[in-house]
């Protein structure tokens, strides 16, 4: 065997790391990463970059990212394989359908949703993600302790996202900044919220984890 041909053959195949929405039913996270490893779910991953990091610093947990726009998703997929990431899944679908149809119930450890599009137009606040429905949905898929963390640059919005989790009996606020759930003193540092710093842009942030007996 030639030495390019041994090479080759030594190369790892690159992981599985795109999820098609039909797979999705009937979904069993350790069944869909072949452990039963603490799943993190990440709402609108971008081009992944927080997610590449906490996947690689946590081979101990599995990860899960939606993203809609195909551009993104495509980015953040091919990204993972070049890493060789392989406790990562990513989807392209709705976000809120998926958490009220299609995500277990009580099985998600951490929910991440950072700079969710504000649609800061009224006629568009409809299709803004967090509505009552999907909160309702959210504090279902945490499991019990499980933390919800979101950030935000649009005041508006975070008063409106504010007011729907902390209304909610099932969920305590708690610090935003936690260093085992990826947010110490730097922040996020997500593609949008290092983009956003340059700009100058504030940000809004809260934390809420589901209590143990809600």
């Amino acid at each position: 065997m030639s030495g390019s041909a041994a090479q080759q053959t030594r190369q790892p195949t690159r992981p599985v790391v795109a999820v098609e929405p039909g797979e999705l039913q009937n979904l069993d996270w350790a069944r869909l990463f072949g452990n039963p490893a603490p799943v993190e779910v990440e709402i609108g991953t971008g081009k992944a970059g927080f997610l590449l990091r906490r996947a690689r610093a946590n081979p101990d947990r599995n990860f899960f990212g939606i993203e809609w726009a195909n551009r993104y998703f495509k980015y953040a997929v091919d990204r993972m394989q070049r890493w060789g990431v392989r406790n990562v899944r990513l989807v392209r679908t709705d976000a809120a359908h998926f958490m009220r149809v299609l995500c277990p119930r009580e099985s998600i450890a951490v929910l991440h949703v950072y700079h969710p599009d504000p649609w800061p137009k009224k006629r568009h606040h409809k299709r803004r993600l967090f509505q009552k429905s999907f909160v309702d949905a959210a504090v279902a898929c945490l499991a019990r302790g499980g933390r919800l963390a979101v950030q935000t640059d649009h005041v508006e919005y975070f008063e409106l996202i504010r007011g729907l989790l902390l209304s909610r009996d099932e969920l305590q606020q708690i610090p935003f900044e936690d260093p085992a759930s990826g947010v110490e003193g730097r922040g996020v540092l997500t593609n949008f919220e290092i983009k956003y710093q340059r700009e100058g842009r504030g940000f809004y942030r809260l934390a809420v984890r589901r209590k143990p007996e809600g």
